[in-house]
């Protein structure tokens, strides 16, 4: 049973849709015990970083995160749920994330008039990708401002360009999985990923 964790913010809808569709069984939940015993966890996230970690953590499921990284169960962050996972946003201030990976999230050029990325773009799949393996140049759909930088080559499973960037929109780190994108609106694409992580 997949696990998406219920802290307020996130298309948890749209996620739990996409599982149903895919007949793998998930339960959107606030309940740690749940989220702890449960196979997989999905860390969803929509909006401005700050309101999303404060929320998470005035709720206590930073600790749960970590319980789950010492429990070595699998877990995919997706858009701000993926930017948590690392050390800094600078989204409106700086903002300390959960640190389990090493990079910050800065914002595109403000003076480019593409940004923000809203919309379909190609991901390019590296080694050791796992839930991306067979979607190399295909294309996933996002929406966001800001950026990986400062980051592990070594965690990049995948990459996208936009605005002038060659940036990570994917990663992993033995049981942590992350997407910039949105795979549950991604169409067949997104279905694959979801499908991969559910089997892992």
């Amino acid at each position: 049973m997949i696990a998406i964790i219920d802290y307020g913010i996130g298309n948890l809808g749209s996620v739990k849709n996409a599982f149903d569709y895919l007949n793998i069984e998930s339960v959107i939940t606030k309940d740690k015990d749940v989220i702890l015993n449960a196979d997989k966890v999905i860390l969803p996230g929509v909006g401005a970083f700050s309101d999303a970690i404060n929320t998470f953590n005035s709720l206590g499921f930073d600790k749960v995160i970590d319980e789950l990284m010492k429990k070595n169960t699998p877990i995919l962050g997706i858009c701000v749920g993926m930017q948590m996972l690392f050390e800094r946003s600078f989204e409106y201030g700086v903002h300390k994330g959960l640190g389990l990976l090493k990079g910050d999230f800065v914002k595109f050029d403000e003076k480019n008039d593409l940004v923000p990325e809203i919309g379909w773009n190609q991901i390019k799949v590296m080694d050791n990708s796992i839930i991306l393996d067979g979607l190399d140049n295909k294309d996933c759909y996002f929406v966001h401002s800001y950026y990986l930088s400062n980051y592990d080559p070594k965690d990049v499973i995948g990459y996208t360009e936009y605005a002038g960037v060659i940036y990570p929109s994917a990663v992993r780190r033995g049981n942590l999985f992350a997407t910039q994108f949105h795979p549950e609106k991604s169409g067949d694409v997104g279905l694959s990923i979801l499908k991969k992580f559910g089997e892992l």
